[in-house]
């Protein structure tokens, strides 16, 4: 019996828990939608043009994650939540773009998260869906950063 209390000790997660971390991976995306829409269309000055193009292509691939976190909680046996994270605004482009780096960086460290325990649970397909939309949060991360002048931050995993 020794094996056993030491290999579940390590593992905590659950279908339920997942269920409820992926309603929060997909009130994240609901919040990223309405921002990108957002600042797509409030961000002013030439210098943010091209990035203000790159985030409406950005809420069209958000409302994609939305989608397929959801159908994940549906085949799971959950129900897809309907309410986002709230959205930060602000005058300033560059607050805005900030504000965008920050969930960004949430988002990756919490889908990175996600793929371990998705692993953990043997629901491999729905982590390899996870590592799919990971790519493209990470693209979006370089592009903000990019947009920003700074290097892309790593976001690690969330704790």
């Amino acid at each position: 019996m020794p094996n056993k209390s030491t290999s579940t000790s390590t593992s905590s997660i659950t279908r339920k828990k997942l269920i409820d971390l992926l309603n929060e991976d997909l009130s994240r995306e609901y919040q990223a939608i309405i921002a990108y829409v957002n600042y797509s269309q409030v961000l002013k000055g030439a210098q943010y043009m091209n990035i203000a193009a790159e985030l409406a292509v950005h809420a069209t691939e958000e409302l994609a994650h939305a989608i397929a976190v959801a159908n994940h909680i549906d085949y799971l046996g959950g129900m897809p939540s309907v309410t986002p994270k709230p959205v930060k605004t602000s005058e300033k482009a560059e607050d805005m773009l900030r504000f965008d780096l920050e969930n960004e960086k949430e988002t990756i460290a919490q889908y990175r998260r996600r793929i371990k325990q998705c692993d953990e649970l043997n629901e491999f397909a729905i982590g390899e869906s996870i590592r799919e939309i990971l790519m493209q949060e990470q693209d979006h991360l370089i592009s903000l950063a990019t947009a920003l002048g700074i290097d892309a931050p790593n976001p690690g995993i969330a704790d």
